[in-house]
């Protein structure tokens, strides 16, 4: 069956609406009180490539049952913060993710441009899985 619209048209759509940090943006704000950095990548990834020290990791597919506090699945630190910022490893499920989270309601989200892979490329901090 045909689509009729690529992912990359979608990821496109997104970045159009949301707001899109540089990793020396994201390497600026990550310390300060309120931000947190959430990691959307597959554990694997993470077990295979390193982390953002500090980042929280939600897998993507329950980014929207642990944001959600009426969810079974809710983690209060999410809610706890004032502003995410999520990564994944390009920067397009981040873009989709901060999409949906922006359908949710949510207003101080962003995500960060290139993923963790421009992350590494810039020579920012990370930490062995």
């Amino acid at each position: 069956m045909p689509i009729k619209t690529t992912a990359a048209t979608l990821v496109a759509r997104a970045n159009e609406r949301v707001t899109t940090l540089s990793p020396e943006e994201v390497a600026r704000r990550r310390g300060e009180p309120g931000v947190l950095v959430v990691d959307l990548r597959d554990v694997r990834e993470r077990k295979r490539e390193g982390y953002i020290p500090g980042a929280l990791h939600v897998p993507r597919g329950m980014l929207e049952f642990w944001i959600d506090p009426e969810s079974p699945y809710h983690k209060p630190e999410l809610a706890n913060a004032d502003s995410l910022i999520l990564h994944c490893n390009k920067g397009w499920r981040s873009a989709l993710a901060a999409a949906t989270l922006m359908d949710m309601g949510l207003e101080d989200v962003a995500h960060m441009d290139g993923g963790f892979d421009r992350w590494q490329r810039e020579g920012y901090e990370t930490a062995e899985p």
